[in-house]
């Protein structure tokens, strides 16, 4: 199979395009063969050797957004979660690894992809949507008729995080640049204060919640909006300062998207039925994984980038069934690999 490797750690050159074999999956894992694949900040952070929770041993495929289809269970036969052939997405372990034609995957980190639901769209979802619910909802505790300010809106977990915070009920103040301003007020914000012309802090208080996915004097200059007394800030990115938290007699949190798949699902519900949307800005070949991190890196990306492994994403961007492409001598593999149809959950 192919995939898109670092062989060191550096700029996007370090992707090397490469023929590997097709990995073995054990008791409880799943071959997905991958149609889509997300990619967010946190793999250039990895990419660049600069994200501490994980050092990736090299050559290493990385990435942890997929949307794909089941090839292989392992293990013994028995109860499955999942059968050979059902449509899947998710958010996978950072050892895993995105990049590539077939991956593995537990049934931690995926679930069903509705029908309504291209592959293009799932395998965008992952990261960025999860890090956007669990800031506003597990961590922000964000109810409907509050006030939240989300500071870079436009981009992969801000896109999801107006939209989920406007369908919560919620008042949506959000922070974007002069060309995101009417995009981002088509997403549902209901005010979108122009950060390269204007301090977001002399335009709006009372906030019950900022969602900070910016750092340093952004979140600094954060702690002025909130409301007198019981607001909450949340940082994807930096922990907020304590001593500040304690002077607005505020709550500051530095939180880390873990997997959850019935939040995934209720996420892909919500983009099923239209009121939630998945902007792709721009999707590339699994060969220039490179590119596409230096597009990324270039500035300030609506929505997501992503990768995908179909030709026929260039003339149906809105697919949601892609053809099998295991060559000849890959299905040979897949059937001496210690793969069943079936394999029991413990």
């Amino acid at each position: 199979m192919k995939a898109a490797r670092m062989h060191k750690t550096g700029g996007p050159s370090v992707f090397k395009y490469e023929e590997i074999p097709l990995p073995k999956a054990k008791q409880g894992e799943f071959l997905v063969e991958v149609h889509s694949a997300g990619i967010n900040p946190v793999d250039i952070k990895i990419r660049r050797g600069k994200f501490k929770l994980f050092k990736a041993h090299l050559p290493a495929t990385i990435g942890r957004d997929i949307a794909g289809v089941v090839r292989g269970i392992g293990g013994k036969k028995g109860k499955s979660a999942f059968k050979i052939g059902d449509p899947v997405f998710g958010m996978l372990d950072y050892d895993r690894g995105a990049y590539a034609e077939f991956t593995l995957a537990s049934a931690r980190e995926i679930a069903h992809r509705p029908k309504d639901v291209s592959e293009r769209d799932a395998g965008a979802i992952g990261v960025a949507a999860l890090t956007a619910w669990q800031s506003l909802f597990d961590h922000g505790h964000l109810k409907k008729g509050q006030r939240v300010l989300i500071h870079g809106a436009a981009g992969g977990v801000g896109h999801f995080a107006v939209q989920f915070a406007k369908h919560a009920g919620a008042t949506v103040i959000a922070t974007a640049s002069t060309r995101d301003q009417k995009w981002v007020k088509g997403l549902g914000a209901d005010e979108v204060i122009n950060f390269e012309e204007q301090k977001f802090e002399e335009r709006t208080g009372n906030i019950d919640l900022v969602l900070d996915l910016i750092s340093g004097e952004t979140q600094d200059r954060s702690w002025q909006v909130l409301k007198e007394s019981g607001g909450t800030l949340v940082s994807t990115l930096s922990e907020p300062s304590k001593s500040e938290a304690r002077r607005h007699k505020a709550k500051g949190m530095h939180m880390m998207v873990t997997a959850n798949v019935e939040q995934l699902k209720r996420i892909a519900a919500l983009i099923a039925t239209g009121r939630v949307k998945v902007s792709i800005e721009k999707a590339f070949p699994l060969d220039k994984v490179g590119v596409a991190h230096q597009y990324l890196e270039n500035g300030h990306v609506r929505g997501k980038v992503s990768i995908h492994m179909s030709p026929s994403w260039g003339t149906a961007d809105d697919s949601n069934e892609l053809p099998l492409r295991v060559p000849t001598e890959q299905v040979e593999m897949l059937s001496t690999s210690g793969l069943t149809g079936l394999a029991p959950f413990y």
